[in-house]
């Protein structure tokens, strides 16, 4: 069972999906494309409504974007301790998850918010595991995938 906060991830067959999911894929590919210039045009041409593809949109992503080395966008809350941004960091060095921006608010209230993104070719460790030993790391008061 995996920890409080950390999202568990399958891997499954597109067919054994309900129809929605391949919906928002297709609706999330028209809008890479260019084919559509907005959601609601894109949720319109696939047939779902917009709040379903917003629903959705950050929960299904294709296996292929996953294999191929992706920027992964984490959001964490932290305790405003000196050297806990630098464990954090340790973190996704030990998993060899290359860093390519931090964004830390100013503390308020004894705690602030770092958004890190990283790309994920090299990764050595999963995701999920990544995610879990964020959440162990005392001082660490939330963790969130936000993008990837």
């Amino acid at each position: 069972m995996p920890k409080k906060g950390v999202t568990k991830y399958y891997l499954v067959e597109a067919g054994l999906l309900p129809e929605v999911f391949q919906k928002v894929m297709d609706a999330k590919e028209l809008l890479q494309t260019g084919k559509c210039a907005t959601v609601g045009e894109a949720a319109a041409r696939v047939g779902i409504s917009r709040s379903a593809y917003y629903k959705y949109k950050d929960g299904v992503t294709a296996f292929q974007d996953l294999r191929g080395g992706r920027i992964l966008t984490i959001h964490v809350l932290l305790r405003d301790e000196t050297g806990l941004l630098s464990a954090v960091l340790g973190l996704f060095a030990r998993c060899r998850a290359n860093i390519l921006t931090i964004n830390q608010s100013l503390p308020v209230n004894g705690s602030a918010a770092v958004t890190i993104s990283a790309e994920t070719a090299g990764m050595v460790e999963g995701v999920e595991e990544l995610m879990e030993d964020l959440l162990s790391l005392d001082g660490v008061l939330r963790a969130e995938i936000v993008a990837g």
